[in-house]
């Protein structure tokens, strides 16, 4: 095995220790003296015939017993080690499936959610994490393997020299094996992109919420036609491959297969010459056959421990394109510290009480990895403390990366943000994400109790009733609570077998009062909040919101920033930025865009002129 095989086996052992010590030793005793049993059969198996051979009942009856015994202990030993491993597998998945959360969560920004490179590895992961419940058994039964195959060897030197070469035999079926779990781990790469796009239409196909349009536009077949599309090129390419790896498997093992037949000829040569005992025959055809199934299950464990590997490999490979994302924000940052992920321990200075001047961007630029335009080029921008601010533009024009970037979700590939003159990066983020509060068009619907659900929005406060009903008041949502057959108690979504169903418009709703939780964030923000709303519903809720953000630039000197589509909301702001190919193409309040006939004036009188 290559140290990469040792590495990850030794990984996974020592989590398996971190589970249960107790456990984890006692799986491994028992595999190895399970292992250790098969080789001693096989010498107690000569014993016997060499002891009835010679008229020794006393002999051969106590070596039958041992023969009993050590087959009892080799069939069975096995079946209590699963006992005590079982667990520690289960045990063994969690902690990876938390350590792949914790790598895909472990930077400041989100990046590396922008690269295809990163889906695909993380998809795979999800596939191979399950590995984790064989890969335990995997390297219990490698230890097993080595200690019958050194036993193995001594009872074979003890016959003949020559036989010491049988077990090199068994280099070819394990670097046939090796060879072709390679083959089939650089297929799945490879197919990784269609395997990916296939089980995103099948959750296209399968999903109730996109059922309507699918219906609607008549994309059912072609769904169907491009699923079949996809998952026929990613079954292609692992079919050859398969087909491939088990021809060069099949000759590894005919490559041992002449070598036990060599060895069990030489053997009965000598017998027949007299120069050995039917004991002997016996031996050298028993430990022969074990070899062959040691070879066989080391190819097997070989196999495992190889896709082992590859899920640590993938580990690291994804925590490497995360700190990859996390320099492509911020080329030149310092690598995070311990507890905050801005920069060394100890170096982030903490969120301002009050906001005094605002949010300025300075020569702004943002470049998703992989694009070849910038999303936001040049952009310079001044969010006075205290106000309202409306953020317009065409799909495209930037306006949901422009809040990524003050929530610090983004980070600059060139320019600053800077809060009340100190760069963002080197703000605590932890401390400046506590004082924002945020709703967003893509919100989570969060299957738990109606309370919870809202009560995240500020996590100290989960099951503070009297804060949750007072968020959901500024949400305009108060009736949503008599709506729900327990009130704030009953639990959402089909997670829960009596969980209640709600409309597009009733989440949306809970996401708001979400967003309100927070009673003293130093940042408002509310990027396309009512997509699920009517006009006029979107209009009292913008209304509500007003007096939000006046209360809490009163209290804090909040920034109220606001992304929407319709106008007649649009113009009640203090502030009203047009992005336009990711730059600012107007600024002002709403009487001088008006004024101004520009680009907000033709937005606006496009839209005026559909409800005239």
């Amino acid at each position: 095995m290559s140290r990469g095989l040792l590495s990850a086996a030794w990984s996974l052992w020592r989590t398996s220790l971190r589970q249960d010590r107790r456990k984890a030793v006692t799986a491994l005793v028992l595999v190895v003296a399970g292992a250790a049993a098969w080789p001693l059969v096989a010498i107690m198996l000569r014993v016997l015939f060499e002891a009835a051979n010679a008229g020794r009942p006393v002999a051969a009856s106590l070596a039958g017993v041992a023969v009993a015994v050590l087959l009892i202990a080799g069939l069975t030993l096995g079946h209590f080690a699963h006992i005590a491993y079982f667990e520690l597998s289960e045990l063994d998945v969690l902690h990876l499936h938390q350590e792949l959360m914790d790598a895909t969560n472990g930077s400041a920004g989100m990046a590396h959610f922008e690269q295809p490179e990163f889906a695909d590895k993380v998809r795979i992961l999800e596939e191979d994490v399950e590995q984790l419940r064989v890969g335990l058994q995997a390297v219990l039964t490698g230890v097993g393997l080595a200690v019958a195959m050194t036993l193995t060897t001594a009872v074979l030197a003890s016959l003949h020299p020559l036989l010491l070469l049988l077990p090199l035999v068994a280099v070819p079926p394990l670097l046939a094996g090796r060879w072709a779990e390679r083959m089939v781990d650089r297929s799945r790469e490879a197919s990784a992109e269609s395997t990916r796009r296939a089980l995103g239409l099948f959750r296209l196909a399968t999903h109730a919420a996109s059922g309507k349009e699918l219906r609607v536009f008549g994309l059912e077949q072609e769904v169907r036609r491009r699923h079949g599309l996809f998952w026929q090129d990613a079954t292609r390419r692992l079919w050859r491959t398969q087909a491939v790896a088990s021809l060069v498997r099949m000759l590894g093992q005919l490559a041992f297969a002449g070598g036990y037949i060599a060895a069990v000829l030489l053997i009965l040569r000598d017998a027949v010459a007299g120069r050995r005992g039917v004991g002997d025959v016996i031996l050298v055809i028993t430990i022969a056959a074990q070899v062959n199934q040691q070879v066989a299950a080391a190819v097997g464990v070989l196999q495992d421990l190889q896709r082992l590997r590859s899920v640590y490999q993938r580990l690291d490979e994804v925590h490497g394109l995360v700190r990859a994302g996390e320099r492509a924000d911020r080329p030149g940052a310092l690598p995070a510290g311990p507890g905050d992920p801005t920069g060394p321990a100890g170096s982030a200075a903490p969120a301002p009480v009050r906001l005094r001047h605002g949010i300025r961007l300075v020569g702004v630029e943002l470049r998703y990895p992989g694009g070849e335009q910038p999303v936001l080029a040049g952009l310079d921008l001044h969010l006075p403390a205290g106000a309202t601010v409306a953020i317009v533009g065409d799909n495209g024009a930037g306006k949901t990366t422009l809040v990524k970037l003050v929530c610090g979700l983004l980070r600059p590939t060139a320019g600053r943000v800077l809060v009340d003159g100190v760069d963002l990066t080197d703000l605590s983020l932890p401390g400046w994400r506590a004082r924002i509060a945020a709703g967003f068009q893509d919100f989570v619907r969060l299957e738990l109790p109606a309370r919870r659900t809202v009560g995240v929005g500020d996590l100290p406060r989960l099951d503070d009733e009297p804060a949750v009903r007072a968020a959901l008041g500024r949400a305009g949502a108060d009736d949503l609570v008599g709506q729900l057959e327990a009130g704030l108690d009953t639990p959402l979504g089909r997670e829960y077998a009596d969980g209640a169903e709600l409309s597009g418009g009733q989440w949306q709703k809970l996401a708001l009062g979400r967003a309100f939780m927070r009673d003293d964030p130093l940042l408002v923000v509310l990027d396309e909040p009512a997509a699920a709303l009517d006009a006029e519903a979107e209009h009292a809720m913008f209304e509500r919101y007003r007096l939000q953000a006046a209360r809490v630039a009163a209290a804090t000197g909040a920034v109220s920033v606001f992304v929407s589509h319709r106008f007649s909301t649009v113009q009640l702001a203090d502030l009203i930025v047009v992005l336009a190919d990711g730059r600012v193409a107007e600024l002002g309040c709403h009487a001088d865009l008006i004024a101004a006939d520009g680009l907000y004036a033709e937005m606006f009188e496009l839209q005026a002129r559909a409800y005239r």
